[in-house]
């Protein structure tokens, strides 16, 4: 289940997620920028939250399994636009 995800912080802005995918795990390092958390503009927003949301965004738009070993989140911003960023403030707020 998805909401079991794990993120640890790797220091720099960098996190590694463990998703669950059945009897294993899938592990994939998401980059955090300042840039997106100006583009943001969500006070008090933490910077582990907001990794945390993406990846529960991410899943639910994928298969965990199809998720790729390196996530910069200004690369999810590209992809999805105002929806991934709509959806961010909404859950962060």
């Amino acid at each position: 289940m998805t909401a079991n995800i794990r993120i640890e912080s790797l220091g720099d802005h960098e996190y590694l997620v463990r998703f669950p995918a059945g009897e294993d795990e899938v592990e994939s390092r998401f980059l955090a920028t300042e840039v997106l958390l100006d583009e943001l503009n969500v006070p008090g927003a933490d910077e582990a939250r907001i990794v945390r949301e993406t990846a529960l965004f991410l899943a639910e738009r994928q298969p965990v399994i199809d998720i790729p070993p390196m996530i910069d989140l200004d690369d999810v911003t590209a992809h999805y636009g105002d929806e991934y960023l709509t959806e961010l403030r909404l859950r962060l707020g």
